[in-house]
């Protein structure tokens, strides 16, 4: 059953709703459901926080009873829905080609596979430095997947990228929605991004705050096998950023992630795997050696590449620079892996 309740907005930034007398914090898609202006009433799902997440830990608007009941009108024609069958199902345009569009040779863009959202901001920063210094200014978007949140107005990561210039566009692939651009599946949204949107590279990944069950495969980070997947049948050239820590408690998640593991184990066509130069300084003490835990992982399949990762630049660059509690300092090699694969996507365009 859903968990909602009944509440008033008493602050607008940051947004609190106060629930039977408890102020609780709160997030509102405001193009979903209206702005939570102080005063107005709405419906929260009370969820993660009452199960006293930490990521995610916060109530979110369901509906906004004095604003979100009057709703704009579906632009005609547009017939497609996403959430389809659900409360929240709403009419989108998709990106996609339609099916009588000529049938031609792709063009051979690159993807860059992240295995989770805070891949997102290093790896666009250092795709544009790369860029930038070999004298390019590549077109490089970012697709959103399923895996982590859904709504594309969630990330602070991709509103910054987007005002900075460091991603060019925004399409959120079912399920996730909410973007500059919508797309039913990945399939066609990379399609897209290749051919209508002219992108010269897509970065593709989940929203923020992966799904995790401490499970083989019931974890949000399969979702790069799907990405991956599309990208490997569509033809184009296809990097996988590794999800690796040297200061994450979780065994399961410190030097490469049981995550990236299971997708490499799955895989049914070779990626390239970017990993930083020097990761042997970078590798958590005591575990076993990188080389033996990458070559296992990738086995006869994979290639792995070796690309300079600016962890100075980057803590320079005021984009973000925590991830689950952690600051860079405190887990150099997991900024570092995204830093190298977006060094690696900016140079595969030159290739």
């Amino acid at each position: 059953m859903l968990r909602l309740r009944r509440g008033t907005v008493v602050s607008a930034d940051p947004l609190e709703v106060e629930v039977a007398g408890e102020r609780r914090r709160a997030w509102a898609d405001a193009p979903m459901v209206g702005e939570a202006e102080v005063g107005v009433e709405v419906v929260v799902n009370t969820a993660a926080s009452d199960l006293g997440l930490g990521s995610g830990g916060f109530d979110v608007v369901h509906v906004n009873l004095t604003r979100g009941l009057e709703a704009g009108e579906t632009p005609p024609g547009v017939h497609v829905m996403k959430l389809n069958y659900s409360s929240l199902q709403h009419a989108v345009e998709p990106v996609e080609e339609p099916v009588e569009s000529p049938v031609r040779p792709l063009r051979p863009m690159p993807a860059l596979v992240l295995p989770l959202h805070g891949h997102l901001a290093p790896a666009a920063w250092s795709a544009a430095a790369a860029a930038a210094a070999a004298g390019g200014g590549p077109s490089i978007g970012f697709v959103q997947a399923g895996g982590g949140g859904l709504p594309g107005s969630l990330s602070g990561d991709v509103r910054e990228l987007l005002e900075r210039g460091l991603i060019a566009g925004h399409v959120t692939a079912s399920p996730s929605y909410g973007g500059d651009a919508e797309a039913i599946s990945l399939t066609g949204a990379l399609h897209a991004a290749a051919e209508g949107l002219g992108w010269d590279a897509a970065i593709v990944g989940p929203g923020p705050g992966i799904l995790g069950s401490e499970t083989r495969y019931g974890h949000g980070g399969m979702a790069a096998l799907e990405a991956a997947h599309a990208a490997l049948a569509l033809g184009l050239p296809t990097l996988l950023s590794p999800r690796m820590s040297s200061g994450d408690e979780r065994p399961r998640h410190l030097g490469l992630s049981h995550h990236t593991a299971s997708v490499l184990e799955l895989l049914l066509g070779g990626v390239e795997i970017p990993v930083p130069a020097g990761l042997d300084s970078l590798w958590p003490r005591g575990s076993e050696p990188a080389a033996g835990v990458l070559g296992e992982a990738s086995g006869s399949l994979h290639r792995i590449r070796e690309e300079r990762a600016d962890l100075d630049g980057y803590a320079a660059s005021g984009l973000p620079t925590r991830t689950m509690g952690r600051e860079l300092a405190e887990d150099r090699l997991f900024f570092a892996a995204p830093l190298a694969a977006g060094g690696a996507l900016a140079r595969s365009l030159s290739a």
